[in-house]
């Protein structure tokens, strides 16, 4: 006699909760969309449910109240975000990368910039930056960039060359400059509102400049410096660069994906002009849609197939190598772009309905087309990952 099966209890596990906050919060994302783009911030309400989720901390060591999220589920998590609202998984993708410079700071500090502050948050971005030492500090002077989420951060850092009193660089072992990032609370910054662009308007990814501000030693940190990590925690011997790329591959993929989701929905309303059948009908869609599918999920596949091998790899040896850090590189690159060559192909296929504002395609192609003109999406990393390939000697900027 036939019986049934009982059901299988799952356990739940870390990524299952972090991916059920942020569908919880989707609701409040989505109604957040116009005032995030029009406004060029995220609003305080939904920075608060983020707060809350503590989506800020998914790659803060857990001793400063972090989760400490592995690579892959940190690139999904992301990734849903980005399903909502790109502008958003961006904020959350550059804030975590920031906080994994708590492990390298000294306890009571990075307690103070997280630990004690539960919206404790870290912004940054690249531009001309010099601290000139001072007593047991530094003297700083900068002009810097591109500080994605700054405009809410509680604190901010920069990436200074230090020099000596006649203003000469100091010297690091290797013979190069010496680079330090200094962290500076937020209401020192002098901000300058240059963040009008085509895509990802709600970073509020501003200038900012910083005048003869002292800076104490120990707010400094040589970011991914071995020597002065304060942990033995396997994920922070990925570099900052390996999980922003992780988590900006997600953002494209999740925009990718709304897009056709959205899409499939339209095909089965729209019947295109001086046509009788609506587009799931048509032939070249149903082709075409197919393909661009196929396109986001092997790029997907990819991505998250390569992060689980390195981070097994890396759970069993204690380092990651070169190596791993270039297919770190190259599956990250690979997803950004296929995302993009993705979207465009539905943007194409749907025809008018894509270029009006009220709909669910034009701000996902225009933030989806800024985030390939990032540095995480430059097409120059293929060459750097098909010369290391090929065995040139590697070039680890920007791996």
């Amino acid at each position: 006699m036939a019986t049934s099966a009982s059901p299988v209890a799952v356990e739940r596990t870390q990524l299952d909760n972090y991916l059920d906050r942020v569908r919880d919060l989707g609701p409040l994302i989505d109604d957040s969309a116009d005032e995030i783009e029009q406004g060029r911030r995220l609003p305080l309400k939904l920075r608060q449910g983020l707060y809350d989720a503590g989506l800020f901390r998914l790659l803060l060591e857990k001793r400063f109240n972090g989760a400490e999220v592995c690579p892959h589920d940190f690139s999904r998590i992301i990734e849903e975000v980005a399903k909502h609202d790109a502008s958003t998984a961006w904020c959350l993708c550059q804030a975590n990368g920031c906080a994994m410079t708590a492990s390298f700071l000294d306890t009571p500090v990075a307690n103070k910039i997280w630990g004690d502050d539960p919206q404790g948050v870290l912004a940054w971005g690249p531009g001309k930056s010099i601290a000139k030492r001072e007593g047991d500090g530094f003297r700083v002077n900068a002009d810097c960039a591109f500080a994605s989420g700054g405009r809410h951060a509680t604190w901010i850092g920069t990436h200074s060359t230090v020099v000596d009193e006649n203003d000469e660089p100091v010297l690091n072992e290797k013979g190069g400059k010496t680079i330090r990032t200094m962290l500076i609370p937020a209401s020192e910054i002098e901000w300058e509102d240059i963040w009008n662009v085509v895509g990802l308007r709600g970073t509020a990814s501003d200038g900012y400049h910083i005048k003869d501000l002292y800076v104490p030693y120990e707010h400094t940190v040589h970011r991914d410096d071995a020597k002065e990590c304060r942990t033995d925690s396997p994920l922070y011997l990925f570099r900052q660069t390996n999980l922003y790329a992780s988590g900006f591959s997600g953002v494209a993929i999740g925009i990718a994906q709304s897009m056709l989701d959205a899409f499939a929905e339209l095909t089965l309303k729209k019947t295109p002009r001086m046509q009788k059948s609506t587009l799931s009908q048509n032939a070249v869609v149903q082709s075409e849609f197919a393909r661009a599918s196929i396109r986001l999920d092997a790029a997907r596949c990819f991505l998250r197939a390569e992060l689980d091998d390195i981070w097994a790899a890396v759970l069993s040896t204690g380092e990651l190598t070169v190596e791993q850090r270039m297919r770190i590189r190259l599956a990250t690159t690979h997803g950004i772009h296929e995302a993009k060559g993705a979207a465009d192909t539905i943007y194409d296929a749907a025809g008018a309905t894509a270029i009006f504002a009220s709909g669910p395609y034009e701000r996902r192609f225009r933030d989806l087309h800024t985030v390939t003109q990032q540095m995480q999406g430059r097409r120059a990393h293929y060459e750097t990952v098909g010369a290391f390939m090929l065995g040139n000697p590697p070039d680890l900027s920007s791996v």
